[in-house]
């Protein structure tokens, strides 16, 4: 792979347009195949940011982790593949292939992949 074809499109390039498809399969592969070393046991992608809604595929290793953090909105956790755990301060519960969880604004979690794991976040971020 070059250099040209391992590059991102940037942000401006990737969010134009009325209408966004995603093959969520295909992204995390080519996640997987970039060059960069994985942060934390996992690699990232904004696949759609637009005024207070931000949409960020990751891409998880075994062990994996997105440490303990809030989001001043609405938040969705979809694993698509794998398995996950999520830790809030109110619980730690498994989540498995097919679900989602939806937090609170302001819920602190913290977010382990169980096996290797791609996992969909949707932030819609109060007015």
């Amino acid at each position: 792979m070059t250099d040209d074809e391992s590059r991102r499109r940037p942000p401006a390039e990737r969010f134009v347009g009325d209408e966004h498809r995603f093959d969520l399969h295909h992204v995390a592969a080519e996640l997987r195949r970039e060059g960069r070393a994985a942060r934390d046991g996992h690699r990232q992608i904004t696949l759609f940011h637009e005024t207070g809604l931000t949409i960020v595929l990751f891409d998880f290793e075994v062990g994996g982790r997105l440490s303990d953090h809030a989001a001043a909105g609405n938040v969705t956790i979809q694993a698509v593949t794998g398995l996950l755990e999520i830790t809030t301060p109110d619980s730690c519960r498994e989540l498995p292939a097919g679900s989602i969880l939806v937090l609170a604004p302001g819920v602190h979690h913290d977010v382990r992949a169980l096996e290797a794991s791609q996992m969909l976040l949707t932030v819609h971020l109060l007015p």
